[in-house]
């Protein structure tokens, strides 16, 4: 919100600009003559209300002061428009505004009739419709209007608090005077505001419902009386709500159109305030992006807290409670949103996880996506918590609650697991190898016979249960056509947990490819491996390779390459033996001999070491009592 507001005063000579000036800074009428244009005046912000600090500029009409007017109000944020008398008035729309048209600002106007206590009291509603409402229908600009008196004292704060008011709650950005509507951009977040608070979706807000947004908009309880009005004024504007369920979208919309009808658009603005809206009604930056520090090395998983929102999330909006979310489903769940993230669309969700049998993403898979998606991007899972309304905790906290950062791992070949729950792995091999099948297979697809070249990266996520009932999610990825410019990027390796280097054992020209990368990329040494010789329910073939396969791993001091099939249950277990590699890397790399135990020559020497020290012991107390 704007923390500074400059008030610039216009209107013809003698309508009590000075005058209206003077009696807010004397808190009384000042009947002595004053100058015709009094100095520039700062009012700090009041303790208790809004951190504003309000500029006013008294300006003249005088021709001969017009270059000083037309700088003054560009300068301004807004513009009081004083008229006192029926002449002045008539100026209001024959001068004033088309002058302020003229000269391209795009500012608010007050208008001020001042001088009401020479009208007297009987007839002010009257002047204000006969007056004010015709020439704030023609002027669009002109945001409120309200009727003064300098000498009297009548609504001198008020006038400057309007002016305030309309630049830091302004009702352009809200609501639309020609259409009598809610400007699009304000409904959409008001929908947005409306979808966080109906906490069960069912597309009411309850009683409930209504008192946690009333505690969070307005940091105070909604009173039972306060509730009941604001129901029959819901239910006398829009009959068909059924308002004994609780307040539906239509209804809260209707709500707040009556708020910028009535001149209350600081309570549409507070709403939208507490709810992380800026001016330009877009989400602030610091709430979609917050800062997040990822360190060298390290990664980012969800939190405790994030994968309990997310879970809580898939329960609500699986409405048949089908254990998968339909096209429907997930429209309903990202309506908040922009929509799928674009990584998501790229990919081909929910092809890169487990579905179900109708193709619905399941709440395994919708984890493991979240999960990759933390570990690849980090800031899209911090936007869309923040859009889809993540609360931590604690009430300060930020959306990066829902995450953490591993400790880094630079030295992958010391012994002992890392901490990671989330891993990535590489899977390279030649064409043809059977890399896509092994995906699929991963993700509990049926075998498909026909090939398919991979062209962009593919990636494949799923949940992997290892020894002890530690569970982690394994990410393999197939790298297509950017596998020469993926594995040239040291970033990309550095982020890589595992290589899986698969060949087809039934295809004799399929190792050499692995022998080939691995001289063309000797980086690839700074991983972890294994080895995979896939499609092993086909013949074996002798490799046109300098080492078979065996041969050459053993040359490595590595194990031996695993020899499965995608049409295998055994399956399970080369992606069991991959997470674990990943978590453990050091039994990944080439097995360096192990040093001769010296443990019994240590214990004999030790041994002799202490008798010596005793026998010298004895010699030297016998010695000495002779």
């Amino acid at each position: 919100m704007t923390t500074v507001v400059r008030i610039c005063i216009c209107g013809d000579e003698g309508t009590g600009k000075s005058s209206l000036i003077a009696a807010l800074v004397k808190d009384t009428f000042v009947s002595n003559k004053i100058q015709s244009v009094l100095p520039q005046i700062t009012i700090p912000p009041t303790p208790g209300h809004e951190n504003v600090t309000t500029t006013v500029v008294d300006t003249s009409a005088r021709p001969q002061d017009r270059t000083t007017l037309r700088k003054e109000i560009r300068k301004c944020n807004v513009i009081m428009l004083v008229y006192s008398d029926h002449y002045s008035y008539e100026r209001v729309a024959l001068f004033w505004m088309p002058y302020f048209r003229s000269l391209g600002v795009n500012v608010p106007v007050v208008l001020c009739a001042n001088k009401s206590d020479l009208t007297g009291d009987g007839n002010a509603a009257q002047v204000l419709e006969e007056e004010m409402l015709p020439v704030m229908a023609e002027f669009r600009e002109i945001d409120s209007c309200i009727r003064t008196s300098a000498k009297e004292g009548r609504n001198v704060i008020e006038v400057f608090w309007l002016c305030q008011k309309a630049v830091t709650h302004p009702i352009a950005p809200l609501y639309d005077h020609k259409e009598n509507q809610l400007k699009p951009a304000c409904a959409d977040a008001l929908r947005r505001v409306f979808y966080l608070c109906d906490k069960d979706q069912d597309g009411y807000l309850n009683d409930k419902e209504m008192h946690e947004f009333q505690a969070k908009s307005f940091d105070k309880p909604l009173l039972p009386e306060e509730l009941e009005n604001i129901k029959a004024v819901v239910s006398k504007a829009v009959p068909t709500c059924n308002i004994s369920k609780g307040l539906d979208l239509q209804g809260f919309l209707q709500l707040n159109k009556l708020y910028a009808e009535k001149g209350r658009h600081e309570t549409i603005w507070i709403i939208l305030r507490k709810h992380h809206y800026t001016d330009s009604l877009s989400l602030e930056d610091g709430f979609l992006q917050p800062k997040l520090d990822v360190p060298e090395y390290a990664s980012t998983e969800l939190s405790p807290a994030g994968y309990r929102f997310f879970m809580d999330l898939f329960l609500t909006f699986d409405k048949d409670n089908d254990g998968g979310l339909n096209d429907q489903e997930l429209a309903a769940l990202f309506a908040p949103t922009p929509g799928l993230p674009p990584s998501w669309v790229e990919t081909s969700f929910p092809s890169s996880t487990v579905r179900n049998e109708a193709g619905h993403i399941t709440l395994q898979g919708w984890l493991a996506q979240w999960s990759m998606t933390t570990f690849l991007e980090p800031k899209t899972t911090l936007e869309y918590l923040a859009y889809l309304g993540f609360e931590g905790p604690n009430a300060r906290d930020s959306t990066t609650a829902a995450l953490k950062i591993t400790k880094p791992r630079k030295r992958r070949r010391r012994p002992g697991r890392v901490d990671r729950n989330v891993v990535l792995c590489y899977v390279l091999g030649s064409s043809a190898s059977g890399k896509s099948t092994l995906l699929n297979a991963f993700l509990n697809r049926p075998f498909d016979a026909l090939y398919h070249p991979t062209i962009k990266p593919r990636r494949a996520v799923n949940s992997v249960e290892l020894g002890g009932g530690k569970q982690c999610y394994l990410i393999l990825e197939e790298l297509g056509e950017l596998e020469p410019a993926i594995l040239e990027n040291q970033a990309k390796l550095d982020a890589c947990d595992l290589i899986c280097y698969a060949y087809d054992s039934s295809d004799p020209d399929s190792f050499s490819h692995i022998v080939e990368l691995r001289k063309r990329y000797p980086q690839l040494d700074e991983l972890p491996a294994i080895y995979t010789a896939l499609k092993a329910d086909c013949d074996k073939t002798t490799q046109r390779s300098e080492l078979q396969p065996d041969a050459y791993t053993a040359a490595l001091n590595m194990s031996a390459p695993l020899h499965v099939s995608v049409t295998w249950h055994s399956i399970s277990e080369l992606f069991v033996a991959l997470a674990e590699a990943a978590t453990n890397p050091s039994m990944a790399f080439p097995k360096t001999e192990e040093p001769p135990d010296r443990t019994s020559l240590y214990m004999a020497l030790g041994a002799t070491t202490c008798a010596a020290l005793a026998a010298f012991m004895i010699w030297r107390r016998s010695t000495s009592s002779m």
